[in-house]
């Protein structure tokens, strides 16, 4: 693992602990869209830090979030070796996509996407930015996950408190509020650290770890 990865799961491990964990285990993780945005020329630098370009002095504009999760199955338990993708616009408001807005406004200090692969423990951790709303859409960071012998499967992470949620047909497509809120999750200011927050996304899928 190398030393960003590990330092941005220490980072969470405190917010993983929560007993709420078990509330979230007992549904499973909503399915959405991939959507049409996802990379069509995937960067040079894929890892789990998009505020962080590789070979660039300045990071990505925005604030910065550590997010955070686990990757279980039905019955609460950590799915190992799930190749977990993100991406989201930058805070521009443009992705990382040939057809995904004005390409002489794109960011180029955010890396617009990332892979993990989990461990053992299920977890995983990017250091990535707050998502900014955009024509259509309330802020939202996809994400998607693959495991060895099953489709991938893709979702989205929503902030708490966001007016556009309310108006955003995708989220409300999800008719049953107690589903629609598992993609619902609050965005944390760190303590004592200007523009930086937390949020833990946690994704229970309908699969079982084989032995």
């Amino acid at each position: 693992m190398s030393s960003r990865r590990h330092l941005l799961l220490a980072a969470g491990a405190a917010l993983l602990a929560s007993p709420s964990l078990v509330l979230a285990e007992r549904l499973l993780t909503p399915r959405q869209t991939l959507g049409p945005f996802y990379p069509d020329q995937l960067p040079l630098d894929r890892d789990n830090d998009l505020v962080q370009v590789e070979g660039r002095a300045e990071e990505a504009r925005g604030i910065h979030v550590q997010l955070h999760g686990s990757i279980l199955d039905a019955g609460g338990r950590p799915l190992a070796g799930a190749l977990v993708e993100i991406w989201q616009v930058d805070a521009n408001g443009i992705y990382l996509h040939s057809r995904g807005g004005d390409r002489q406004r794109l960011d180029p200090g955010f890396q617009g996407y990332g892979r993990f692969v989990t461990a053992a423990d299920g977890r995983y951790g990017f250091r990535t930015i707050r998502p900014v709303s955009y024509p259509g859409r309330t802020p939202h960071i996809h994400l998607a996950v693959t495991l060895p012998g099953m489709p991938r499967f893709a979702t989205q992470c929503y902030v708490r408190g966001e007016p556009g949620n309310q108006r955003d047909g995708l989220l409300n497509a999800i008719r049953d509020p107690r589903l629609r809120e598992l993609l619902v999750v609050p965005f944390v200011p760190v303590s004592g650290q200007i523009n930086q927050q937390i949020a833990r996304f946690d994704v229970v899928l309908g699969v079982t770890p084989t032995s």
